[in-house]
């Protein structure tokens, strides 16, 4: 993830979860009468508080009711969790505005017919933000964005209007029409000021903020369409609704940027002689992103429960260009998996562990008869995803006459966050791309000519006690320990994204039950829903992760016994972000977020000054 990325993902810290539509409505409600003691003056507190409810709450309930349904009607996808929140943040929005105006009116000779003023600028905001937001939820175009929009202000004038006995300066209806639409004498006296021109000067203003709503959008909209080719609001629509809802809408958006791709999955099977598997680790070359369980965010997880024996998902050298668009590509990738898995070759021998390194790239792995699992890391100094490109240099080194097939793993172990501009990223033609290449080479060749033994191999689990809010994904930390000859390797694997830098390095000097051990994240995106960044190590401590993997790691030695081992390899063809996507969509996203902020801004000033035109021309 780049620094450009990290700002994107960083967005979502502003998105919550919307709560049930009960309590944003019981919410509503409870404000209401409160509003309703401190805003009206009658003999009793509960009348008060009752009337705070019917003249506040009653529009907030009735929005929170209605739109759903009519938006749906309309082909919209609003749901009745959004729309209460909706109801309920305009509610507030309106009782600010009056609160606002009530203490500026007591302070100067404004007055009652200032208040009401206020009011109507109010409903016509809440208007505006309404359809704002239906356009962006339910992609409407305007006229008909503007019906589900208009309940909550609807409501509210339909109960002006009966209310305040605007009826009475209209010679229309006879008693019994009057009797129903006319009803001053039980409304507050804060209401009769209103007068039948108001409600003409509320449609005024409506129509003049949808226009600047439209003109937003609009503007704001352009920089997607020329740089990608769809719309902001599909985007933003999908966002939402993954954050706050857990929906897939996102899916969508990505499909329509989306390129084909050909990505090799790498199947390394271990299984008792001639018996049932025993453990399994799965390399498909795609990056498990981009958040939450959208697209390939949950792929490791996916491939482990599909392992009939302890599975083993860890990083591949593929960064966010290679993410899956939607959920549904990961079945392809299991699918090719399986077809591996079925053209495995199980041999007794492998070579012993061997390390080596090549500049800043340490590289660690064994052959299994003629192929062979290699890891790399750039720890202690900071890295993050090594592009496709480069992972597929490096394995074509490794082989290089060598050897027939090559299980290329990014240890994805030490990282600083979101800090500096690049976050380590390994890019073709860069200094640790060609570290990574040569040191392939060396491994590859040391391995083909190392001396092969009878393998035994020993492996232990936990789930741990941390979840994902806490760097940790529902795999938690799984360990394997392969034993030739009488030397040990142990590869620990932690169902996480990225490490804390120096943690590494603590875990290899604590556990010395084994004679090489390497630890690797999975980099699943589970973990990163709400957060960035969330590292192993960030929060959890360290003291008990490293006394967790060292217990593992003895488990793992004690359950060593005998084992066949076999690798092959099929390539999947799979919808990825496509090259530069990632990128271009970030880019994109945060100058349209500082542009939009400061033209919202602009817009509002406007509005309002216009606002402030009309009311005293009227």
């Amino acid at each position: 993830m780049t620094a450009t990325q990290g700002d994107l993902a960083g967005l979502s810290r502003y998105i919550f979860r919307a709560p049930r539509w009960y309590s944003s409505i019981t919410f509503a409600l409870l404000i209401a009468a409160l509003t309703g003691l401190a805003a009206f003056d009658s003999r009793y507190i509960l009348e008060d508080a009752w009337q705070g409810i019917f003249y506040i709450g009653f529009p907030t309930l009735v929005a929170s009711v209605l739109t759903p349904p009519i938006d749906r009607m309309l082909g919209g996808q609003l749901t009745p969790n959004r729309a209460s929140l909706l109801a309920l943040g305009c509610e507030l929005l309106v009782i600010g505005v009056l609160m606002g105006a009530s203490v500026i009116s007591v302070f100067t000779p404004l007055g009652q017919i200032f208040v009401f003023n206020a009011l109507l600028f109010a409903l016509a905001a809440i208007f505006a933000f309404r359809l704002l937001i239906v356009m962006a939820i339910s992609r409407h175009r305007l006229p008909v964005a503007a019906i589900p929009a208009s309940v909550q202000t609807g409501v509210a004038a339909v109960l002006l209007f009966v209310y305040s006995g605007t009826m009475r300066y209209l010679e229309i209806g006879g008693p019994l029409t009057r009797s129903y639409l006319s009803r001053p004498d039980a409304a507050p006296p804060e209401l009769l000021v209103v007068l039948p021109g108001d409600f003409a000067l509320l449609v005024v203003l409506c129509v003049l903020y949808a226009g600047a709503v439209w003109l937003f959008l609009v503007v704001i909209d352009r920089p997607w369409r020329r740089s990608l080719g769809v719309s902001a609001l599909d985007f933003l629509r999908g966002f939402i609704g993954h954050i706050a809802e857990g929906s897939r809408e996102l899916e969508g958006f990505f499909e329509e940027i989306g390129e084909e791709a050909l990505v090799p999955v790498t199947v390394l099977s271990f299984r008792h002689p001639d018996g049932p598997e025993k453990a399994r680790f799965v390399l498909p070359m795609i990056h498990p992103g981009p958040m939450g369980e959208i697209g390939g965010g949950n792929l490791p997880l996916r491939v482990a429960e599909e392992a009939d024996g302890l599975g083993f998902p860890p990083h591949a050298t593929a960064g966010h260009d290679f993410n899956l668009v939607t959920e549904r590509e990961v079945q392809t990738i299991l699918d090719a998996v399986e077809r591996a898995q079925d053209k495995i070759e199980y041999g007794e021998k492998a070579t012993p562990g061997d390390r080596l390194e090549e500049g800043e790239a340490t590289l660690t792995g064994q052959a299994f008869g003629d192929d062979a699992l290699v890891t790399t890391t750039f720890s202690p100094g900071f890295a993050d995803d090594i592009e496709y490109a480069v992972g597929l240099s490096a394995r074509a080194e490794a082989r290089a006459g060598h050897l027939d097939d090559i299980l290329l793993i990014d240890a994805h172990n030490c990282n600083n966050g979101l800090d500096g501009p690049n976050l380590g990223h390994v890019v073709p033609g860069g200094e640790r791309s060609f570290d990574l290449i040569h040191g392939a080479e060396r491994l590859g060749k040391r391995l083909a000519d190392a001396e092969q033994a009878p393998v035994r191999l020993g492996i232990a689990a936990d789930e741990t006690p941390w979840d994902p809010q806490e760097g940790i994904g529902p795999l938690g930390i799984r360990v394997a320990v392969v034993e030739v000859g009488g030397h040990s390797t142990g590869y620990v694997l932690v169902d996480g994204n990225n490490m804390e830098p120096g943690l590494r390095e603590r875990i290899t000097d604590t556990v010395d039950d084994v004679d090489l051990l390497e630890v690797m994240t999975s980099d699943t995106h589970i973990v990163n829903t709400v957060e960035a960044e969330n590292q192993v190590g960030d929060a959890i401590p360290e003291d008990e992760l490293v006394t967790l993997i060292d217990k593992l790691v003895g488990d793992a030695l004690e359950d060593l016994e005998p084992v066949e081992a076999g690798m092959a390899s099929e390539q999947s063809e799979v919808t990825v972000f496509g090259n530069d996507r990632t990128e271009t969509l970030a880019s994109t996203a945060n100058a349209v977020v500082s542009m939009g902020a400061a033209m919202a801004g602009l817009f509002v000033v406007v509005v309002v000054t216009i606002s402030l035109l009309v009311f005293l021309l009227t």
